[in-house]
């Protein structure tokens, strides 16, 4: 009895021990991936990294990672030199491909994500005499916002407009229409839509996660994001 109890806590102290360098293991594994993810894409922020799944370094000797997820912050989306602050930006990558030494990620087999982003950002993105703000729930799954722009002899003008993905990078802001009195006046239109649609493209994402719909909240837009054989930075 007394060779089994030393075998037990063997066993037990076996298992801490494991389970501490496990742990030790993916947390530096994290950091690393964090910092390599901020220097390949640019950003002024280090993301944060969470690898899922236990024991990590039996996934390593696999040569694949069930889950990786990261969030990340400090990136922005250009149109004409004005720049749209993206609140955050997280992502879940799933079954990721190690390379043969395992010092490197080689890739994701598919991603999901959301990006999200303040009507605060919005407004200060489209520009000085502008104002975009929660439009309600729109008709036939649109997201709908209100855009107010200031147009001389237009005073108080709201127009309601869509925001959508385009090309799976860019995220589009448009007035669905104009007031009849704007259209019959000759430049009127061309001068508000100048205000209110704009293209913001955003070019910090993971090579093959794309943007794919845009839901509308009280508190901002959020945007979808997914792909397949998707390439993680690390």
């Amino acid at each position: 009895m007394r060779a089994l109890r030393r075998l037990v806590v063997l066993l037990v102290v076996v298992c801490v021990l494991f389970v501490a360098a496990d742990r030790l293991a993916v947390n530096f594994a994290e950091d690393k991936a964090a910092e390599k993810i901020r220097g390949s894409l640019g950003l002024s922020e280090t993301p944060q990294v969470s690898v899922k799944g236990f024991p990590f370094l039996t996934q390593v000797a696999s040569g694949t990672l069930t889950e990786v997820d990261a969030t990340l912050g400090g990136i922005e989306a250009t149109a004409d030199g004005r720049r749209l602050r993206v609140t955050e930006l997280s992502a879940q990558f799933h079954d990721v491909k190690l390379s043969s030494d395992y010092t490197s990620i080689e890739g994701a087999a598919s991603a999901t994500g959301e990006a999200r982003i303040s009507y605060a950002d919005l407004t200060e993105a489209a520009g000085d005499g502008v104002r975009v703000s929660y439009g309600g729930a729109g008709g036939g799954g649109k997201s709908q916002v209100k855009i107010s722009p200031d147009v001389p002899l237009l005073s108080n003008l709201d127009v309601v407009g869509t925001i959508s993905t385009v090309g799976g990078d860019t995220i589009r802001l448009r007035a669905d229409e104009l007031p009849a009195l704007c259209t019959a006046v000759p430049g009127c239109e061309d001068k508000v839509r100048a205000r209110t649609d704009h293209d913001w493209k955003l070019g910090e994402l993971p090579a093959g996660l794309e943007l794919d719909r845009v839901t509308t909240t009280r508190d901002g837009i959020v945007v979808a994001a997914k792909g397949t054989d998707v390439r993680l930075p690390g």
